[in-house]
């Protein structure tokens, strides 16, 4: 039932909804949607919005294998060319207008890594060169422009000169670097290892998961910390139980790509702690809280928390196929999201976010963070990882 009932859902919902957001007009696609359903035309376009739309239609074409969905996919990579590429400075802009001018020209690492994970899946679903190199190109820019003898820095301005950190800093602190970034430059260096092989980004991916295993990772409290400044030493505490749970199945993903034994056997204990802290700690009312801030609970049911939630409670289940419970937990919050958090209006996708009382929280539908990454990944990984209906 969970395959046949998420597989429906990307072909009958996710996937049409995304369709209709491309702007024939201007390229790319539509950056807000209100809570209302009211599409505002000439919002700002976020590039990381962009990205995850192109990472979006190449996976859903190499999943389903329509033609269609490698022409949306297209789409999108040519309007990350022609417009959120810096054609004077290099790198990807943060935000720009409606029409394709640089709106916010921040460059942040966050964002580099996006358009390198999605211009990978594109080479991988287009064969198109053109957009492989991009990709090397930009993967060349950070490690040159966005690095530090300690890990990968985050802001800079246009011509990468170091500024704050502001657009990846919570909770009241201001973070030279976080476990989110880093996260998500692994996940765009797994993804461009996996499609061109290169020795260099192997190595990268090594340094690391280092750095995952004895910077950000807790070993006392059996959780990753969350921001940091420059040499790693914590600024909060903060458990933030939906990253963790994804962090678990990306390294797992990351491992198994690099295939390297040593980093397989230091690492897999971890995502292991990790998966079964969230399990007994977060897992409450057949859906994840959100996070922890000085160890109280905000219980706000987000989107992407629960998509995440269901991919990484099914990785630890195949990681340990004796833990029936963790299978039991990606059904079990699946049924959350299909019956609460998807909103059925006509015209809508999911709701950002629902209340402990299970109520829809008035946010936009669509808006530069809120894109068909999660939940369209969760579809994907769902997918591809119960090959035979259940």
């Amino acid at each position: 039932m969970l395959k046949t009932e998420v597989k429906e859902h990307l072909e009958r919902d996710i996937i049409p909804f995304w369709q209709g957001m491309k702007d024939e007009v201007h390229g790319g696609f539509y950056g807000y949607l209100g809570y209302d359903l009211k599409l505002c035309k000439e919002a700002v376009k976020g590039c990381i919005l962009n990205s995850r739309i192109l990472w979006f239609f190449s996976n859903a074409y190499l999943i389903l294998g329509e033609d269609a969905l490698l022409e949306y996919a297209r789409h999108a990579f040519l309007f990350l060319k022609e417009h959120c590429l810096d054609k004077e400075y290099g790198g990807v802009y943060w935000s720009l207008t409606y029409d394709g001018r640089a709106e916010d020209a921040t460059k942040h690492t966050y964002n580099q890594a996006f358009a390198i994970y999605a211009l990978s899946s594109y080479y991988d679903a287009s064969k198109d060169k053109e957009a492989l190199k991009i990709a090397r190109d930009l993967y060349c820019l950070v490690e040159e422009k966005c690095k530090d003898e300690y890990g990968y820095l985050e802001a800079f301005d246009r011509d990468f000169e170091p500024a704050e950190n502001d657009k990846l800093s919570e909770n009241g602190v201001m973070a030279e670097k976080t476990m989110n970034t880093l996260l998500h430059v692994f996940e765009a260096y797994t993804e461009l290892y996996r499609v061109a092989g290169e020795i260099c980004v192997a190595d990268k991916l090594r340094f690391m998961l280092d750095l995952m295993a004895e910077r950000i990772y807790n070993p006392k409290l059996g959780r990753q910390e969350v921001f940091f400044d420059r040499t790693w030493n914590t600024l909060i505490d903060l458990y933030s139980y939906g990253h963790d749970i994804e962090t678990a199945w990306l390294v797992d993903r990351g491992l198994e790509i690099l295939g390297d034994a040593s980093y397989t056997e230091k690492l897999a204990p971890i995502t292991r702690t990790i998966t079964e802290n969230i399990y007994h700690r977060a897992y409450i009312d057949h859906s994840l809280v959100n996070e922890a801030e000085n160890g109280v609970v905000d219980t706000t049911r987000v989107w992407w928390v629960q998509a995440e939630a269901v991919v990484g409670f099914l990785n630890g289940y195949q990681k340990s196929p004796k833990k029936k419970e963790y299978l039991d937990a990606a059904r079990d919050i699946w049924g959350y999201i299909r019956d609460y958090l998807i909103d059925r209006r006509k015209g809508s996708e999911w709701f950002s976010e629902l209340d402990k009382d299970r109520k829809p929280v008035a946010k936009p539908i669509v808006e530069p963070w809120k894109c068909p990454y999660h939940n369209g990944r969760m579809c994907f990984e769902v997918i591809r990882r119960l090959e035979d209906a259940s």
